[in-house]
């Protein structure tokens, strides 16, 4: 006579079938997570900073509390020594600015001065006086882009 038997699975081939037996159950392996690897600070490459990307709005806000500062005091009468002034501002923002903002730096800056300090009633003109101050004013920022280089170039080469 044969006894029937349970078959064996393939997923339990090696235990034996007991019908009382409590059953076991297993807990599935969670997953080990190992934290992140923790990082120094990033250091932006030196080019790369938050003055070059707003150099020209500042230079713009600084251009309109210049034109209001001369205002005021009444010095819009005296161009050249507002385009010195302005010149000066010119500088200062283009040697913060990316290269390829330094012509629009320029040309904000002689926006505000022809319009305000040249003509007086926000009008924009092309006399000789005015093509004077925008050569000036390209002049000065090419002046203060290419001096930012310079000291970048040389911070640049003592570092390395």
């Amino acid at each position: 006579m044969a006894t029937l038997h349970r078959p064996a699975t393939s997923y339990r081939p090696h235990r034996p079938y007991l019908p009382y037996a409590p059953r076991i159950r297993r807990t599935p392996r969670l997953l080990q997570v190992t934290p992140p690897r923790t990082r120094l600070a990033h250091r932006a490459p030196p080019g790369r900073t938050l003055a070059r990307d707003l150099a020209l709005p500042l230079g713009a806000l600084g251009a309109a509390l210049l034109v209001t500062a001369l205002m005021l005091t009444g010095e819009t009468a005296h161009a050249a020594l507002a385009l010195a002034v302005f010149a000066l501002l010119t500088v200062a923002v283009s040697s913060f600015a990316r290269p390829a903002a330094v012509p629009w730096v320029a040309l904000v800056s002689w926006m505000f001065y022809d319009g305000f300090v040249l003509n007086q009633r926000s009008d924009l003109a092309f006399q000789p006086q005015d093509r004077t101050g925008l050569l000036v004013l390209v002049l000065a920022g090419v002046m203060g882009a290419g001096c930012a280089a310079a000291v970048r170039a040389v911070r640049r080469h003592s570092a390395g």
